[in-house]
């Protein structure tokens, strides 16, 4: 889990696939892996019965083509994801709430464990249960300044921003105190999809690459 939790640190950029499947998935990944992107996210749809079928296919796909990649899933909310994780051969389970069953079940698992958290106390409730690494979400919303007041009492817990990180900001949440930053929207910007654009996913694929590197 040591070795999983440092290439986080060390690339910094963890792509979030939400909704994405198959031939579809495939394409982005592999305009994204093009542009450097080695850690994918692959979420839990909760408003879909065969989530968890669908989830496990796409980590096992991404796993299969991009062996040197680390793969996990999101929006992991119960025990039976931690599972699937697990069987599909993923390395990490990111949260968007604190559950100490599913931290506890994760970490038990083998796996690495990210839940999200917005306030002090769930933050270090979250570490105290096991957390390798804690998520604020939404910290687009909350501000760079958030996690500076954070850190001074609580300067022990490793922090993943997620949501609100973009080409212009992710420096900046980087040198405030995020060891990596998980990306939506712009990596998965699903006009660009729609159009096929492939190279600009590539493209922006290097920019964050490129800041991670830098910062």
């Amino acid at each position: 889990m040591s070795d999983v939790v440092k290439f986080i640190e060390d690339n910094k950029v963890l792509v979030i696939c939400r909704g994405l499947y198959g031939d579809d998935l495939l394409k982005v990944i592999t305009a994204l892996h093009a542009g450097g992107i080695r850690m994918a996210e692959v979420t839990f749809d909760q408003a879909a019965e065969d989530a968890v079928e669908k989830t496990g296919g796409a980590i096992r796909l991404i796993r299969e083509k991009f062996p040197d990649m680390k793969v996990g899933s999101g929006t992991v909310t119960c025990v039976e994801h931690v599972i699937a994780t697990k069987e599909a051969g993923g390395e990490f389970c990111l949260s968007p709430n604190v559950n100490e069953e599913v931290i506890k079940a994760t970490k038990a698992a083998g796996l690495v464990s990210i839940p999200g958290a917005l306030t002090p106390s769930e933050i270090i409730d979250a570490h105290n249960a096991g957390a390798d690494i804690v998520k604020i979400f939404p910290a687009g919303w909350l501000g760079l300044g958030y996690l500076k007041d954070i850190k001074g009492p609580v300067n022990n817990v490793k922090f993943l921003a997620a949501a609100g990180v973009n080409e212009s900001n992710f420096a900046d949440f980087l040198k405030a105190g995020y060891c990596a930053a998980g990306i939506s929207g712009r990596l998965l910007d699903k006009k660009v999809i729609a159009e096929g654009d492939y190279d600009e996913l590539t493209r922006r694929a290097k920019a964050f690459v490129q800041i991670a590197s830098e910062n």
